[in-house]
């Protein structure tokens, strides 16, 4: 079994490789390319050990896949850094300006989401004879509800659309991380729970709100005990300890206190990206955190993406399972769109009727999924639905990523004419 170390070292020159090949062949958005990368040589390894089975080469891919258990390394490490990274980099005064329309977004839109989606693929599953009871299919649509900021706010760097809209695909991508994470693992206890009566609307309702607004909460009050440390202090090097302690102390504490460790950790980025910047930084500081925070978040993408491709090894592809998947892509899109229509449009009525619609459909089709999605599908208990479940997950995701991910420049273009 490699250690730790071993396994780090391997994704990380995986990934020099990959980008390496992407910059000088592909010469693809780094991210797409290190999934493509990933993906192409997983396939083609698979395809050698189909000829060749004496070699083992997918019994060795997938012991590194399940070495590196996707999961934990997400929901337990890299969530915190790039949902903080994410957070520091979002314009707040802009995101308040559409806090409304954010906060509709992030929990009104995925949770309508989540329920749409289970019921299409229950629906999906009953027309395949793939037998996905319900309870499983609302894990599946929570679990697929919420858009990815990894991926999200890779590709708003590349699409020329205004500030405030920018705003609101960012902060919905932050925040529906948390809203979907809570939302996942009410619908993973609701599947496994022997007691269903336990489980009922006002019950599931309470537990949702304690965690959503405890998380926001701690986020709050650690982000402002950090802000006065850092006001206090005018050494970078201090003060990006404090944004790592920050970052890391603040996932753990919720995770302690039962309460949402991606929110606590976007609403402390928020908080320390607009008031400690402003008011706890010197211009020194501000570059240097700026610099740091950058490429924390482009190292964990990079091993991300490279992991989010290796775990094709982990999928056990079906006919009717691809059969489910081609019809629950679309499903996934329109139930976006649905979704995101009904939460936002009521408060948007203002807007110029082009601007307004427009504006829903980037939304819509800049919802990508991505690594989150991935590892709640990877971390589901066994039982008969979760091969199924996981592989139209991935098919979801790869998707999402490279088709919606590569055309949204010219989607936004196209929708939103300058």
């Amino acid at each position: 079994m490699p250690s730790p170390f071993d396994l780090l070292s391997l994704l990380l020159t995986l990934s020099a490789a990959l980008a390496y090949l992407n910059y000088r062949l592909l010469k693809l958005p780094l991210t797409v390319g290190l999934l493509v990368g990933a993906a192409a040589g997983t396939l083609a390894l698979i395809a050698i050990d189909a000829i060749l089975p004496q070699l083992g080469l997918k019994l060795q891919i997938r012991s590194l896949v399940e070495a590196v258990d996707f999961p934990a390394t997400l929901l337990n490490g890299f969530l915190a850094f790039l949902l903080f990274a994410g957070a520091l980099q979002v314009n707040s005064a802009d995101m308040f300006a559409r806090k409304w329309t954010i906060l509709a977004l992030a929990t009104l839109a995925t949770v309508l989401s989540a329920g749409l989606i289970g019921a299409a693929l229950l629906g999906v599953s009953m027309l395949f004879g793939l037998a996905i009871p319900l309870a499983w299919c609302l894990v599946f649509g929570a679990l697929i509800s919420p858009t990815d900021p990894v991926s999200v706010l890779d590709a708003l760097t590349r699409v020329g659309i205004s500030r405030h809209l920018q705003a609101t695909v960012a902060g919905e991508s932050l925040f529906n991380d948390g809203v979907g994470v809570v939302l996942f693992t009410l619908m993973l206890s609701l599947a496994t729970s022997q007691q269903l009566v336990d489980f009922g609307a006002g019950r599931v309702g309470a537990l949702f709100l304690i965690e959503a607004v405890g998380g926001g909460l701690l986020g709050l009050a650690l982000g402002y005990a950090a802000f006065l440390l850092m006001r206090q202090v005018d050494d970078y090097n201090v003060e990006l300890i404090f944004s790592l302690a920050l970052a890391s102390g603040t996932y753990s504490a919720a995770g302690l206190l039962g309460v949402s460790g991606p929110i606590a950790v976007v609403v402390a980025g928020i908080l320390i990206g607009k008031h400690g910047v402003d008011k706890a930084m010197s211009q020194n500081t501000r570059q240097h955190l700026t610099t740091f925070w950058h490429l924390i978040e482009g190292i964990l993408n990079a091993v991300l993406f490279v992991m989010i491709g290796l775990e094709i090894a982990a999928i056990d592809l079906d006919i009717r399972t691809i059969a489910a998947l081609t019809l629950m892509i679309p499903a996934v899109l329109v139930i976006r769109w649905l979704s995101v229509t009904a939460s936002a449009l009521p408060l948007n009525l203002r807007l110029p009727r082009a601007r307004r619609y427009g504006s829903l459909l980037i939304l819509t089709w800049g919802g990508l999924r991505g690594g989150l999605s991935v590892a709640m599908a990877l971390s589901l208990p066994t039982n008969p639905s979760k091969a199924a479940i996981l592989t139209i997950t991935y098919g979801i995701v790869v998707f999402s990523i490279v088709v919606q991910g590569l055309t949204l420049e010219r989607f936004a273009r196209r929708v939103l004419p300058p």
